[in-house]
């Protein structure tokens, strides 16, 4: 495989992984007031059967085993014999920086991958003259 492959694999994989996180901050977002959601964590990992150096894979989905906040609310559905329920462990303020962070990591790779294209178009057109 060529550099130029290389490095154009390890930007898109990294493209992927970013909107893998982006949809999971998303279902976040959307689920932060649903009653007992745990907040979901993507993490990153090597993809060792791609056979390049540096491809990036989305590891498993692990839930946020931080308690969650007991709402009081007795005339909730939920609440119990005390009035409470539990509610989402998802921060809006966290998910939102965490969406931005995704979003830079993305633009980022696509600066790379678009680089690498102008690289090697600008090779091909050195090679033709």
């Amino acid at each position: 495989m060529t550099d130029f492959s290389t490095a154009l694999s390890v930007a898109a994989s990294g493209m992927r992984s970013q909107t893998h996180r982006i949809q999971h901050l998303s279902e976040n977002i959307a689920n932060a007031d649903t009653p007992g959601y745990r907040r979901k964590l993507t993490s990153f990992e090597l993809d060792r059967g791609a056979g390049t150096p540096g491809v990036v894979a989305p590891g498993p989905v692990r839930l946020d085993q931080t308690a969650l906040p007991q709402v009081y609310d007795p005339s909730h559905p939920m609440a119990d014999q005390s009035g409470h329920y539990e509610g989402s462990n998802v921060d809006l303020v966290i998910e939102l920086a965490d969406a931005r962070e995704a979003q830079r990591s993305y633009e980022a790779n696509l600066r790379i991958f678009d680089q690498v294209r102008q690289m090697s178009s600008s090779l091909s057109d050195l090679l033709r003259r």
